[in-house]
């Protein structure tokens, strides 16, 4: 497994008439947090583009707990459960400084070749940065995906 924790501090134009973070921002926080997980490893957006690899998200899940609010401090945890095949699944736990859980998120991405737009596996130098950083690599699944 591989987790890692973003912060950040909701602003004024994310947040609706009824004074809440209007839903939609979660889906664009858990993106961030996603990007710089993989960025903490070496693999930033630059450097999958550059190796021709584009990540299209396929499905994304989210259940809604407790609202966040303006200028509110909420912390973002990614997880990676399972060492990828062609698709690459995330985990997503969002909360606020009180630790209270305001919502849960899945999210998955398919490996895509940026030139033939085709699905892939999983690129080898991809699968060995996330195989070094795998707390417990007997979390690795045999699923075809």
């Amino acid at each position: 497994m591989i987790t890692d924790v973003f912060q950040l501090r909701t602003r004024y134009g994310e947040v609706d008439q009824m004074g809440y973070v209007y839903h939609a921002n979660y889906v664009i926080y858990c993106h961030q947090a996603r990007n710089e997980l993989l960025r903490k490893l070496g693999l930033d957006e630059v450097e999958l583009e550059n190796n021709q690899i584009i990540l299209p998200v396929i499905s994304f899940d989210i259940k809604y707990n407790k609202p966040a609010h303006f200028d509110e401090l909420i912390a973002i945890k990614t997880i990676i459960k399972e060492m990828p095949k062609a698709r690459f699944n995330f985990e997503f736990e969002i909360k606020n400084e009180l630790n209270t859980l305001l919502c849960k998120a899945k999210s998955t991405v398919l490996f895509v070749n940026s030139e033939s737009r085709l699905p892939k596996r999983i690129p080898d130098f991809i699968h060995k940065i996330l195989k070094s950083n795998f707390k417990n690599t007997s979390h690795e699944t045999n699923s075809t995906y």
